[in-house]
């Protein structure tokens, strides 16, 4: 049963054949269409509108480039007013009004009240910007070259970034080799438990290890797209002694479980520990805009004028929404929300774990991830995926082979829509056939 039209969403308007200019015209590249299968005009909070009327729960979110909804009205009057008045729109990392505003109040919003002292590189619009431009401070800093990843991990489509991303079907696709990367377990992972910073302390120790002393490690606090595995913070604390000592870049990867994503507007915040680098794309300009930095120590700050650089690496639009978005994280009333929805989604997950024991429910924050693993397995989630579209949700799948069901509401969500939508799901997980 499909979710009633949003009345104030707009008039409707039907092209004949609809789809067929995608088919022909798009490449076949396009993946998240074929999964939902609509063609969609409008879109407000956690709602999105097809053009032949019918209204969807969106708790995919753009991939958590959306955590604050569709449309959020907090940030867009900040950015009509920057358009009524003729704002400034492309800069390149020229000083702007829009780009003084972001940096004061991500300084005094973020970085201070957490103790941090970070200076901002602004990269190209894309998250693999972000960790390539990581990457590459790291190994001109260090003058080392190698660098160290995880099983599991993604950090982007890009040469380097994919050199540091696990998934065989992305790094086949690239047609050549892909090099300077060593891979270890993850904390956990399909397998279980791994002890991987013992196993690196032993190979960092060992001058026949075969590794040498890398430029940095680069890890996901959360593995999103790995199949949601959170790292705990005892590991994670672990890792920061060991890269310290050894006086490797500990680079965070906080695309997509960062900007509250986790409950806290970073993730590794919550393991105490202060990386070297981080990356932040996805909700960082709070719009769905295009953004992506990298945070960086001081004296790491090793760059030359001009030495990496990008067309769109000083977005206006993204620095005005980016800066109105950080309203919200000195709003109690937000704050408590998030607590409340996150406690109400993780709550969820573990009466579907009671509901069907052979699910394992893993999550954190606002991500909740679903592995069907020994319940049916991928065939289980895409019947789950679809018929959630059927009756009006929209869920991202992920993991090794999509057997993971990962569910990721806009942090501002309506406590009686998050409970609706969970109400879909519900039904689709326990009533899916196996």
């Amino acid at each position: 049963m499909h979710a009633a039209p949003l009345g104030n969403l707009g008039a409707v308007s039907l092209a004949d054949d609809d789809t067929d200019i995608f088919v022909a015209l798009e490449s076949e590249v396009r993946s998240y269409c074929r999964c939902f299968p609509a063609t969609f005009s409008t879109a407000k909070g956690a709602h999105v509108l097809a053009e032949d009327g019918t209204t969807y729960i969106d708790f995919f979110c753009g991939a958590s480039s959306l955590n604050y909804g569709h449309n959020n009205d907090r940030i867009k009057k900040h950015l009509v007013s920057y358009l009524q008045d003729d704002g400034l729109m492309h800069a390149l990392d020229m000083h702007t009004t829009a780009k003084r505003e972001f940096l004061a109040r991500f300084r005094d919003v973020i970085l201070r009240p957490r103790g941090l002292s970070y200076k901002t590189q602004f990269c190209g619009p894309t998250g693999s910007d972000a960790v390539e431009a990581a990457l590459k401070l790291a190994r001109r800093v260090t003058g080392r070259t190698g660098i160290i990843a995880f099983s599991g991990a993604y950090h982007g489509m890009t040469a380097g970034s994919l050199a540091a991303t696990g998934s065989a079907r992305a790094r086949n696709a690239y047609g050549v080799p892909l090099y300077g990367t060593s891979f270890l377990p993850f904390e956990s992972g399909p397998w279980g438990s791994f002890d991987s910073i013992d196993l690196l302390s032993k190979m960092l120790s060992d001058a026949s290890s075969g590794v040498g002393v890398p430029a940095a490690v680069i890890v996901e606090p959360i593995q999103m797209e790995g199949g949601i595995y959170p790292a705990s913070g005892e590991w994670l604390r672990r890792l920061r002694e060991i890269t310290s000592e050894y006086g490797i870049l500990l680079i965070a990867d906080e695309i997509q479980a960062g900007c509250g994503r986790s409950g806290t507007f970073f993730c590794f915040e919550q393991a105490g520990i202060t990386p070297d680098l981080v990356t932040l794309s996805k909700s960082i300009s709070g719009y769905g805009l295009p953004m992506s930095v990298v945070l960086m120590r001081p004296e790491l700050d090793a760059w030359l004028p001009g030495e990496h650089t990008g067309t769109f690496r000083g977005t206006q639009l993204a620095f005005v929404a980016a800066a109105a978005a950080l309203e919200f994280w000195e709003d109690p009333a937000f704050l408590a929300h998030l607590d409340d929805s996150a406690g109400r989604l993780q709550g969820f997950g573990e009466s579907i774990g009671q509901a069907d024991p052979r699910l394992q429910i893993r999550g954190r924050g606002m991500v909740l991830g679903i592995d069907t693993r020994q319940a049916g397995g991928h065939q289980r989630t895409a019947d789950v995926q679809r018929k959630c579209f059927a009756d009006g949700l929209i869920v991202e799948l992920c993991g090794r082979e999509d057997e993971v069901i990962k569910v990721m509401p806009p942090l501002t969500v309506d406590g009686t829509v998050l409970e609706a939508g969970l109400d879909i799901l519900r039904s689709a997980v326990l009533g899916a056939d196996v």
